[in-house]
């Protein structure tokens, strides 16, 4: 296929998508629980976003591709992922494998559809939903897959390139987990930063990678920083998913509803303080009310682990190189941001963080055309932008003599 047929598929597909956004935005909000505006105006933008964008690069690239490509989906944003894995790699000539998450394949099985309506060849994409340790496992160590893409927790990231380097060195892209922190300066406006913290926590029902599990905010502004968080998490609308004034749905499972749980409850046992929230609604399903903890210390489990849920951990901090060296002193490296109205110390200050991302007086502010990955344990690689490109072709030299003769 040429490379502006590419182009043409891909903004087809984008077309379809449009053409049924409300049935997918609702099959979104029925797997995974999050807001139906949620999926409606985030999730199915960013994906028609992401199509579109690398169906401009299709008739602009040229390398050598790699014959198949596997996607691991994660479930907590399925649509999502699958477009910033399969866009790319189709952009660039590859045939995918894609493995929705088990919890969260109604989508992806959608989309199997709309890529043979929208004309690709049979073959080009292929959708096996199944489970992590069986099917997951199987194509990670499949000896006819090139290369690997995988959105997920940093212990199946670790199985995963496990499994590449011991069947045959495939490629791997991981992008996993964070534990991401905020620095709010005494200098910042201080509304902004309680707003745009305050989402970075509890958006998707703090299910996300990049969620902002840790504020360290300057000791002037404290007080009143814990005030105004606390005052907007009690405000937050919970409830029924497919109801538009929601904008907090349920957890995706018992599983992580149980392990938040443990996690909160580990937090008051170890001392921090209980602002609001920190207890299930009873009876109404797997429901955590939006949580914050002030007075928060850097040696307590909610301070240091993963908690994939609504869990705000708010720290007091007196100086900006200590703020850094807390910010960093974690093992994962995925995303951060800095509030100041300073914008030299917004430049130094994202210099010095170990991190992927860095956001400055906003949070998850997402686009196609910027890459998006980790540091240490948060993964490696890139998607989105032009970076991810080279994650899906190889590069070739060819010398060639000249003789007179040639």
């Amino acid at each position: 296929m040429d490379v502006s047929s590419r182009g043409r598929l891909l903004h087809k597909l984008a077309d379809l998508m449009e053409r049924d956004r409300a049935l997918l935005a609702t099959m979104e909000t029925i797997d995974t629980g999050k807001p139906f505006l949620h999926s409606f105006f985030i999730d199915l933008d960013g994906s028609i976003k992401t199509l579109r964008y690398y169906a401009g690069w299709a008739d602009k690239i040229h390398g050598k591709t790699m014959p198949v490509g596997k996607c691991l989906c994660a479930w907590n944003f399925p649509l999502l992922m699958f477009m910033w894995k399969v866009a790319p790699a189709l952009c660039c000539g590859n045939t995918v494998v894609i493995k929705p998450a088990e919890q969260t394949p109604l989508t992806a099985l959608h989309l199997g559809s709309l890529i043979k309506e929208a004309g690709f060849p049979p073959g080009v994409v292929n959708i096996v939903p199944g489970f992590g340790p069986t099917a997951g496992a199987a194509i990670a160590s499949h000896m006819g897959i090139d290369k690997v893409a995988f959105t997920g927790s940093t212990k199946v990231g670790q199985l995963i390139k496990e499994a590449a380097a011991k069947s045959n060195l495939k490629r791997v892209t991981l992008e996993l987990g964070g534990k991401n922190p905020c620095i709010v300066f005494a200098d910042s406006d201080l509304q902004l930063a309680v707003e745009e913290t305050q989402k970075g926590a509890f958006f998707n029902q703090g299910q996300c990678c990049t969620a902002a599990s840790r504020v360290f905010v300057e000791e002037q502004i404290y007080e009143e920083f814990v005030r105004r968080s606390v005052e907007s998490a009690k405000s937050i609308v919970i409830g029924d998913p497919l109801d538009p004034r929601t904008s907090h749905g349920p957890q995706i499972d018992q599983k992580q509803f149980d392990k938040i749980l443990e996690l909160i409850d580990s937090g008051k046992k170890e001392g921090a303080k209980l602002e609001c929230g920190g207890v299930a609604m009873d009876d109404t399903g797997l429901y955590i009310q939006p949580t914050v903890f002030s007075h928060v210390k850097d040696h307590m489990r909610i301070a240091k682990e993963e908690i994939f849920g609504p869990v705000q951990c708010i720290f007091r901090f007196k100086s900006q190189q200590e703020a850094i060296e807390r910010a960093n002193s974690t093992e994962y490296g995925l995303a951060s941001a800095v509030f100041t109205r300073n914008l030299d110390r917004a430049l130094s200050v994202s210099a010095t963080l170990e991190t992927g991302t860095v956001w400055v007086n906003c949070y998850n502010a997402l686009h196609a055309q910027a890459p998006f990955g980790g540091y240490k344990m948060s993964g490696n690689g890139r998607e989105l932008g032009e970076y991810a490109l080279a994650e899906y072709s190889e590069v070739k030299a060819v010398t060639i003599k000249l003789t007179e003769t040639l």
